[in-house]
């Protein structure tokens, strides 16, 4: 499974739905992820891909990190985890 993959199906997991249902330009809030839930996903995927991802969760749009749709955030994550290898 690639990066995108997986980021893919933690998103998933959170929002309690299938992964075939996460498109990439869906923002975190179209699939009914709340602000608990985006903390979750970032712990999962830093959890996956064991990296840290530069996010303040009581900040979210102060953030280096841009978690405004799918695909940036599977951007950011491919970027963080290719910095760490």
């Amino acid at each position: 499974m690639d990066i995108k993959d997986r980021v893919i199906h933690i998103i998933a997991e959170q929002a309690v739905l299938e992964p075939s249902d996460v498109g990439l330009e869906s923002t975190l809030e179209d699939l009914g992820i709340d602000s608990l839930g985006l903390v979750e996903s970032i712990f999962a995927i830093e959890e996956a891909f064991d990296i840290s991802v530069p996010f303040n969760a009581n900040e979210p749009n102060e953030s280096d990190f841009d978690i405004s749709s799918v695909a940036t955030i599977i951007a950011g994550i491919e970027k963080l985890v290719k910095e760490q290898s």
